[in-house]
This record gives C-alpha cells, structure tokens and sequence, in this order.
C-alpha cells in the first residue's frame, strides 16, 4: 500500500474522532449559550493548545493529548488541571441555577446519545456487513496444545471442531465474537469456576464438557491475560495468496479456491491445514491430501510440504501464504432500537464484569484513544469499512453518553450531581474543597489515561509487527 492510502485512512480517523468529541462538545456549548453561561474556550482534546483562535470572545481550541475535549465555563465547577485556568473568576460573574447547570451538563451526553442515533438510522438504512463467524456458535478450531505444551483445555474437554456450542455455563450463546453477552468469548472470559460448563450440540446430541481455562503467560508491559479455552469459530478455509514455485502452486491451487477436507476428514477452519503443518516441524513429513472447492468443481490434491528458503525458521509448508476465511458476507439491517439496546447492554455487562468480585476482568482490560483509533484504523482498511465504521460509531457514542453521567466531578455526571447537591443545600459547595476534589479527579484521570494508553500502544505495537509480511520464498523447481 502507498504513503497516501496510509495517510488518507489517518485523516480518516482523525475525522471520525473529532467528530465524536466535537458533537458531544457542542452539546455543551450550545446548552450553555442558551442558559446564558459564560463561555471561554472550546477545546476538542486535552493538553496545552496546539492551535487556537478567538472569535465572538470563545477561544477555539486543539490540545495535543487526543482523548476527549472540554467546553470551559467559569461559572461551572472548573477543572484548571485539565482546562486550564480562566480569564476571569466565577465570584465575578453572575450566578447561575442549578437547574442552568444540569441542562448545560446533560446536553453533552444527550448530543452523542442523538448522534448514535443518527448513526444507527443510517446503518438500518445502509446494513452492516455479517459473515457467518459474526453469527455461529460452531467451534473451527480446537488446539491441541497450550503454549506450554500441553493438553489444550477444550481439547481435553472432548470438544472437537464442528462441535455447536449452546450454553456456557449454563448461559445460552448466540455468537461467538465478544461484542455481546451472549456470545460464546464473553462469557468464558467472564466466567468464575475452576472448570467451564460447556454444553454443545455434535451430531443431533447434546453433551457437556467441563474445560479448566488457559491464562497465556504475559510480561510486565502486556494486559494481563483472560482466560481461554483455545477455541475458534467455524469459517470457510479460502485460499488467498499462493507462494510462486511453492508445492501448492505446482499442485494448482489459487485465490479463491476453498479447502473443504484435509485427508479426508471435513475441516471447518483453515486452522486445522496450518496446525497439521506445524506438527511436522519435529515429525516426518508426510504429504497432505486436500480436498478443494472451486466454484462447482470439487478436487483432490495430495501436496508434499517442503521447508521455504526463506524464512530459514519456517516449518514445511505447502505455500499457502494467507487465507481470506468467509467468503459470505451478507448485509443486516438491525433496526435502531436493537443497535442502542446492544450497545448499552455491552456498557453494563463490561462494569458488570469488572466490579465483580470473582471475576477477572479489571481496569487494565478497558480501552481508550489509541484503541479507539486503532480500531477506526482497521475498520477503514475493510472494502466495506465504512459501514463497520457506522456501526461501531453507534456503540462508541452510546458508550460516550453513559460514561459521562457516571457521578464522577470531573465527568458530566459529577456536574449534575454537584447540582443536585446545591439546589437540596441552597448554596454551592465551598470553591476551595470542590477545587482539591476536582484537580484530585482530573490528575487521576490523566494518569488513568496515560496508563490504558500504554497497553493500547503496546498492543497495536505489537499486533502491527506480528501482521507484517513475511517474504516467502521458495526454491524453484527442477
């Protein structure tokens, strides 16, 4: 890819994020003009000012720390740690209700929640793409081994790739991937036993397995581990990319063709070809017989794998470098309701699993700014990423609106309950106990941030180095 796609799908993001930040901001600044509050800057992210400019008396602003933004009002509970201090003191500008200031404080929320609306309209209208692993319960792949060598847990457990999965821990499941509660990842993640009750459909029975969870073994830097079963679900095996000179490219096979059968047993993952390549690196080679689909044409091409030139640690290979999984993307089109009500239930089942007392689940397993950027990052890469990106838009901004009525000072939630707090009282808290909580909070938050953006960063690091291409090369053929 060129310097400019790269740039362009930055600009993309910055766009999108901003965007986010911007409405929930106007929310505020639009409140607060019709109240009659008086407004000093609006700033979208934190940090001293990388670009300013004053116009009608508001300072517009850009900070250099890109997680959020603020509207500075003088006659609000301010926070100089994060806005900076004002031009003028609210002693000496008129008082505003309580009631003023609920509103102002609540019209940021509102503006995201309306914008996830929007979002989620247009995503009804538009359809978001599904492929079957969005949709399955189907297991694809089972390891054999943990990264220590030994048995994997689902494996000993007797589940085996085309097992359905239907309840975990007692618990129905609907999907595999973690972006709801009643899929088969959230709820083994979330789950608190020794072992965890699998109930599973093979061949029209149902049966139960009880697996002991996998912690992979992380370092200092890295988000400490979930537990893991060493499953993955059911997805076609495509072929996508083919090494030149490779033993699958002298065999004939090409992008787009799908492997349905590895030496005549069924396969439901492209996992189970790369896993038995892997098992010759310390065993005799021994040629594979894959059974292709292609488009009408089923096949059989029995391949010797052969060790690369290059990369000199590589196992056997046939030489299928990638795979391009399902090939059945379908739209959806969820209607806006159903889009809102799943994104708040992920905001509640998350604070549900992280305040848990047995869970495992903590702080360190949030996401911020860099996963967020990330996460627009790769949606764009998609060919159909603009409509993953509506719809990821939807849970970020229904995510955006309920974090901030959380009763914390520094988030919109602790300016209607300072509010609150006033009109029962008949006067506001004392300026100097409510400046300590406020830089109190503010310091807490910044550094809460800093800390979730190293784990972000290192694993975007990371993925983006483990994703890098590797040149495959193979001897030519005599």
């Amino acid at each position: 890819m060129t310097f400019l796609h790269y740039l362009f799908i930055a600009f993309e993001v910055v766009l999108v994020f901003n965007l986010l930040i911007g409405v929930h901001e106007l929310g505020h600044f639009l409140a607060a003009r019709w109240r009659g509050l008086k407004v000093e800057r609006f700033a979208i992210w934190f940090g001293k000012p990388i670009w300013k400019k004053k116009i009608g008396g508001v300072e517009y602003a850009i900070g250099w720390i890109p997680a959020g933004g603020y509207v500075s009002l003088p006659q609000m509970a301010t926070m100089e740690a994060i806005e900076g201090k004002t031009d003028k003191k609210a002693e000496a500008l008129p008082n505003v209700t309580p009631l003023d200031k609920i509103i102002v404080a609540f019209a940021g929320p509102l503006f995201s929640f309306l914008l996830a609306v929007l979002f989620a309209v247009i995503v009804w209208q538009v359809g978001k793409p599904s492929n079957e692993a969005d949709n399955t319960t189907t297991i694809g792949w089972v390891a054999r081994t943990d990264a220590n060598g030994l048995p994997g847990p689902a494996w000993q457990a007797g589940l085996r790739p085309g097992d359905t999965i239907l309840e975990v821990d007692g618990q129905p499941v609907k999907h595999f991937a973690p972006t709801s509660a009643d899929s088969v990842t959230w709820r083994i993640v979330t789950s608190t036993g020794t072992n965890i009750a699998i109930k599973y459909l093979r061949d029209g029975k149902e049966a139960m397995a009880y697996a002991v969870p996998f912690h992979r073994t992380t370092k200092w830097y890295e988000r400490r581990a979930l537990r893991q079963v060493l499953i993955s679900p059911a997805s076609k095996a495509g072929i996508y990319e083919v090494a030149s000179n490779s033993p699958a490219s002298l065999a004939g096979l090409k992008k787009g063709d799908q492997v349905v059968s590895l030496n005549g047993e069924k396969i439901y993952s492209c996992w189970s070809v790369v896993d038995a390549e892997a098992a010759m690196s310390n065993s005799v080679v021994k040629p594979m017989t894959l059974t292709v689909l292609r488009g009408s044409e089923k096949f059989d091409r029995t391949i010797l794998p052969v060790k690369p030139l290059q990369p000199t640690n590589a196992t056997p290979m046939l030489g299928i470098i990638s795979w391009q999984g399902s090939t059945g993307t379908l739209l959806v089109h969820p209607s806006p309701l159903e889009q809102i009500s799943a994104s708040a239930g992920q905001i509640f089942n998350t604070f549900g699993a992280l305040f848990s007392k047995k869970g495992e689940i903590g702080v360190q397993q949030l996401g911020g700014a860099v996963m967020i950027i990330r996460v627009y990052s790769n949606l764009f890469e998609d060919e159909d990423g603009w409509r993953r990106v509506l719809w990821f838009s939807v849970i970020l901004n229904v995510n955006l609106a309920l974090l901030n009525l959380l009763p914390l000072p520094v988030l919109d939630g602790g300016h209607i309950t300072l509010s609150l707090i006033e009109a029962v009282r008949r006067r506001p808290v004392n300026g100097k106990i409510l400046e300590k909580i406020q830089s109190g909070f503010a310091a807490l938050l910044i550094a809460f941030m800093i800390y979730i953006a190293f784990f972000d960063a290192g694993d975007w690091f990371r993925s983006s180095r483990a994703e890098r291409d590797v040149t495959v090369v193979f001897a030519a053929p005599k």
